[in-house]
């Protein structure tokens, strides 16, 4: 994954973003290993990926923003 930072970073931002970036890396990694599904950001929306995505009755995944409405 790649971030186009809208303004440059310090030397002190950059060193943060890469320690982020890599420890997010190894998590999704981790869970890839471990068949757990993870929730991530993908065209402007929060998706499941992995193996293991809950399925509702109908045998499709959730609309995540739908599981969220009526909620503050």
């Amino acid at each position: 994954m790649s971030v186009t930072p809208k303004k440059t970073l310090s030397k002190e931002g950059q060193i943060l973003l890469g320690s982020l970036q890599k420890a997010v890396a190894q998590t999704l990694e981790k869970k890839k290993r471990l068949g757990q599904y993870a929730v991530v950001w993908r065209n402007g929306r929060p998706v499941m990926i992995g193996e293991d995505v809950p399925q509702d009755k109908t045998g499709n995944e959730p609309d995540l923003f739908a599981l969220n409405e009526g909620n503050p």
